[in-house]
Formats: structure tokens, C-alpha cells, sequence
């Protein structure tokens, strides 16, 4: 995959807004999504989905299921 930041214009600690991450296919044609990160959640808005109709998973559900 090919991610990349959209604004560096972020404190080191991740405040309200998060920041938000491009998602383009592996060759770098094709955006996939973006995936925003808050001090609260994670949030994957496909393709051209806004920030308010994205999926949205909570820190702790992130880690149990990367751990699971």
C-alpha cells in the first residue's frame, strides 16, 4: 500500500481533529480510502466517504483485535 500524511500540520500529541492518512493502492493509482486517527478512535472512510459516515472503531477494540 502507499499511504501518506495529508497535513503535517499536527501537534506531536494527537489532539480532537487527528490527523489523516491517504490510502492508495499498492502502485500508487487507485485511492483506496482514508483512515483518520484521534486521541479516541480510528476512523476508515472509503474511497470518497466523509469523516462523519466513516467506520469507526475505538482504540480498545483496535488492540483486542489486533491481539486477538
Amino acid at each position: 500500500m502507499k499511504v501518506s500524511i495529508k497535513d503535517l500540520s499536527v501537534d506531536m500529541e494527537i489532539k480532537q481533529n487527528g490527523i489523516e492518512l491517504d490510502v492508495y493502492s499498492p502502485d500508487g493509482t487507485k485511492h483506496l480510502g482514508d483512515l483518520v486517527i484521534t486521541k479516541t478512535n480510528l476512523i476508515w472512510c472509503k474511497g470518497r466517504t466523509t469523516r462523519a459516515n466513516g467506520v469507526k472503531v475505538s482504540w480498545n477494540d483496535f488492540i483486542d483485535w489486533m491481539e486477538s
